[in-house]
C-alpha cells in the first residue's frame, strides 16, 4: 500500500496558488485514476483506489501547511504504511516553474510543510516530489511584496498554465514511482 500526500492549505482562499501545488497534483491524480477524495479522517481529506495495480491512499492534510506532518504520520501508523511507500508532494521555489525534482530523502529546506513532515516522521528518509514554482521575478522584488505574497497570491490563467506542466509531470512521476520504484522515477523525470 502507498500513501500519496499532497501538501497545501485547506481553505478556498488558497486554491489556485503556488503553495497548493501538492493539493493540485493529488487532485489531478485522483481525476486520472477515478479516486474520490471525499472522506475525512485524521485531519485529512482522503480517498483510496488502485494505481498501477497497487492500492493507494491519496491524502490532502486539512491542517495548515506547518502542521501537515501530523495527518501523514497518523495515516502511516493506522494503515501500517512503510516510510519508503509514503510520497510527499509540495511546491518549491528553488525548482523552475513547470519542472519537478524527485528525491529519495533529504532535508526539508525552508518549506514549512516539509519541516512538519520531517518533524512528525522523525526522519528525512521519505520520497518526495518538489513541484517547481520558481522564484519571484522583478514584479515581486519590491519591498511591499513578500515571499508569502508570491506563494499564496492568486494566479492568473497564463501563470497557472505554466505551473500545470509541473503538475502533469508530477502525476506521471507518481505512476512511475508506484510501478517501477523511486530510482526509475528519478532517472526518468529529474
Amino acid at each position: 500500500m502507498y500513501l500519496i500526500a499532497g501538501l497545501g492549505n485547506p481553505e478556498e482562499e488558497y486554491s489556485r496558488t503556488r503553495h497548493n501545488m501538492g493539493f493540485d497534483v493529488v487532485n489531478q491524480l485522483a481525476t486520472k485514476y477515478e479516486i474520490d477524495i471525499m472522506r475525512n479522517k485524521f485531519d485529512g481529506l482522503y480517498g483510496s483506489g488502485i494505481i498501477e495495480g497497487e492500492k493507494v491512499i491519496l491524502l490532502k492534510p486539512q491542517t495548515y501547511m506547518n502542521l501537515s506532518g501530523k495527518s501523514i504520520k497518523t495515516f502511516m501508523d493506522f494503515y501500517k504504511i512503510p516510510i519508503q511507500n509514503v510520497l510527499v508532494i509540495y511546491d518549491d521555489m528553488d525548482v523552475e516553474a513547470g519542472k519537478i525534482k524527485i528525491r529519495k530523502k533529504g532535508g526539508p529546506g525552508t518549506h514549512n510543510g516539509a519541516k512538519s513532515v520531517v518533524h512528525e516522521l522523525v526522519s528525512e528518509d521519505f520520497p518526495r516530489i518538489r513541484v517547481g514554482i520558481g522564484k519571484p521575478i522583478s514584479e515581486y522584488d519590491d519591498a511591499t511584496t513578500t515571499t508569502i505574497d508570491y506563494v499564496i497570491g492568486k494566479l492568473d490563467d497564463k501563470t497557472y498554465q505554466e505551473l500545470e506542466q509541473g503538475i502533469d509531470k508530477a502525476v506521471e512521476a507518481i505512476s512511475e514511482f508506484i510501478k517501477n520504484g523511486i530510482d526509475s522515477a528519478m532517472n526518468k523525470y529529474n
